[in-house]
């Protein structure tokens, strides 16, 4: 089963926090919202990119989820890669891609005495400059969240501008000002998602 259907995701009916949670309940909540009142505007965001997802809510809920349930397609080619790809003797396949790399020569020269060899040495500051810089790719992608909501539920509102930029400053006083007059709901989801795991003011 694809993990598309359990990807978290919050929707807004106007200004108003509608359903928060995986995929498939969210979904199933937007299409019971919509059979109530079908003119109703509702946007549905992926909380892990704030980018807007686009839901097929026709048929039954059982249809719903049936969809939601199919593999996306790089889910499929990657399966069906795998799956035809014939083994060969020896190690497994450990996923190692081969491209020309172009250092200096003293670069060269200095991994020519690494113990392991060029490529083991070169994984191992790879790996290691990802291990030290997670922290702060994890911060600019809460913050490219939490701006891709801003811009689409709360564009026209009062201080957005302002509100951006303390965003990108990594200001939180400021932007929890800015946005302190924004609806209750869409002021907390976006404390919540450029400050996830930590506390959010409520005020």
């Amino acid at each position: 089963m694809s993990s598309y259907i359990s990807k978290p995701c919050t929707a807004f009916l106007k200004h108003r926090l509608l359903s928060s949670g995986p995929l498939v309940e969210v979904a199933l909540a937007v299409k019971t919202a919509l059979e109530a009142e079908p003119s109703s505007a509702i946007l549905v965001f992926d909380d892990a990119t704030g980018r807007v997802i686009d839901l097929d809510l026709r048929g039954s809920k059982a249809d719903i989820i049936e969809r939601l349930s199919r593999p996306r397609r790089g889910e499929t080619q990657e399966t069906l890669k795998d799956a035809c790809e014939p083994r060969g003797r020896g190690r497994p396949k450990l996923g190692v891609v081969s491209r020309e790399v172009t250092l200096l020569p003293r670069q060269w020269e200095w991994l020519a005495t690494q113990p392991n060899g060029a490529s083991a040495t070169l994984r191992r500051l790879v790996d290691e400059a990802r291990r030290n810089s997670g922290p702060q790719r994890k911060r600019r992608a809460a913050q490219e969240a939490a701006y891709r909501f801003m811009h689409g539920i709360a564009g026209d509102f009062a201080g957005y501008e302002e509100a951006t930029r303390a965003l990108f400053a990594d200001d939180r006083p400021r932007l929890e000002r800015c946005v302190a007059g924004w609806p209750e709901d869409v002021r907390m989801h976006v404390l919540r998602l450029v400050f996830a795991g930590q506390a959010c003011t409520s005020s």
